[in-house]
């Protein structure tokens, strides 16, 4: 895992530049600090980018503690000057793991454990979505709660402990099978090569992608009711975003903390089951806004969400609110995947009790997986547990081998 600088980096850009959302992403994602300087907020600091670009406004620009900059950084630049490491030290590897949430970091230690080879590659940062997750109450063994980067760091730590080698920033882009062994391709270009391939590359909440989401996640904007629901006890008022099933019922779980939940889908009908419409209708906490977007998230003087700028039928509507919850769905990580490996109608892939996939050699664990709780606690039972079947899978392999 990369060290923080010493001092943290300034960011130059504008909240409606999309490469400067970009760069704050990934830099939130590797827990890098970081100062945000709006432009359109601070106009006088416009002179600040124009002199180091001979007059001319390049967004974002990157100024680094030691005086040198990055302008329009690509998410490779990024990762280059932080200094990710990214290439892997070998070709081949026992087993490879895609995705380093978790899951796939609870695998690497099972499996480095017992003296296999282990190497993850994460398209992100060690730690995936629990790294940017603000804090989690439900995890056990923290009575107090514990962060999610803290906790992203303690895995990662002891995954490096056992000699697992992890390149942050590195997709898979294909798996292929080649003679004995399965073949990795990576965003680099580069190629590893393993006896057992794990995916679990997890799911990506969609988003509304509304001005100021990206930059109040975690500040007042979440995808996890359970997670970060208990934070609002007392709150006047939290949003549901979401008529769904998975809005519906993340809206009654808020009702216990907060004075009032509102629920707002952009459609003319709530999606969820008649069951769950009919107990929210008629919940004296919630209400329903029907025909409504979300045009925009506001923050307040300290940087969290204060309300949110609502369309209702074409007309714009500020709405207090503590706290917004975004349920419109998960997309799960699968794009680089052969169509050859099943998944469900949603996309999700789909495993036999001991985690393998249609194709043999490849298994999947966590949110990845179809049929998940999409709990981080889950996820670090299914790594241990997808760990003890690699691990049968390996000695069979090599029981093969030596008859």
């Amino acid at each position: 895992m990369t060290s923080p600088p010493s001092a943290p980096l300034t960011v130059y850009g504008a909240s409606w530049c999309p490469d400067c959302r970009r760069a704050k992403q990934f830099l939130a994602s590797h827990r890098i600090p970081y100062e945000w300087v709006d432009l359109e907020e601070f106009p006088e600091k416009t002179a600040d980018v124009e002199a180091l670009h001979g007059g001319k406004r390049i967004i974002p620009t990157i100024i680094f503690p030691d005086g040198t900059f990055l302008a329009e950084p690509s998410n490779d630049e990024l990762a280059d000057r932080i200094g990710l490491s990214r290439v892997a030290a070998s070709r081949e590897y026992d087993i490879v793991i895609v995705g380093g949430g978790p899951t796939g970091l609870t695998t690497a230690i099972y499996g480095a454990r017992e003296n296999a080879s282990v190497l993850i590659v994460e398209k992100s940062a060690s730690g995936g979505q629990a790294g940017v997750t603000e804090r989690f109450d439900n995890y056990p063994g923290f009575p107090d709660g514990v962060g999610g980067a803290e906790l992203a760091e303690r895995m990662t730590r002891q995954a490096q402990r056992y000699g697992v080698e992890i390149l942050e920033a590195v997709g898979a882009t294909a798996i292929t099978r080649e003679g004995a062994l399965l073949r990795v391709d990576l965003s680099t270009g580069d190629a590893v090569r393993a006896r057992v391939v794990l995916v679990a590359s997890g799911s990506t909440y969609r988003r509304t992608d509304a001005e100021g989401e990206a930059d109040l996640i975690g500040a007042g904007v979440h995808f996890c009711a359970t997670c970060d629901g208990p934070f609002y006890k007392g709150a006047k008022d939290l949003t549901v975003i979401g008529g769904g099933n998975s809005g519906l019922e993340e809206g009654l779980f808020l009702t216990q903390f907060a004075e009032h939940v509102t629920v707002v889908q952009a459609m003319a009908t709530l999606s969820a089951s008649k069951l769950l419409q009919d107990k929210v209708v008629n919940h004296q906490k919630m209400s329903v806004k029907l025909d409504t977007s979300v045009t925009s998230f506001n923050a307040n003087e300290t940087g969290k969400l204060a309300s949110i700028t609502l369309s209702v039928n074409g007309v714009e509507e500020i709405h207090e609110t503590a706290g917004a919850f975004v349920f419109i769905g998960l997309d799960p990580n699968t794009s680089f995947l052969d169509h050859d490996i099943e998944v469900d109608g949603r996309g999700f892939i789909v495993t036999d009790p001991m985690f393998r996939t249609s194709v043999d050699g490849i298994f999947a664990a966590g949110d990845v997986r179809s049929g998940s709780t999409k709990q981080i606690a889950s996820a670090v039972g299914e790594g241990a547990a997808v760990a003890l079947q690699i691990r049968y899978y390996l000695d069979a392999l090599s029981e093969r081998v030596r008859a």
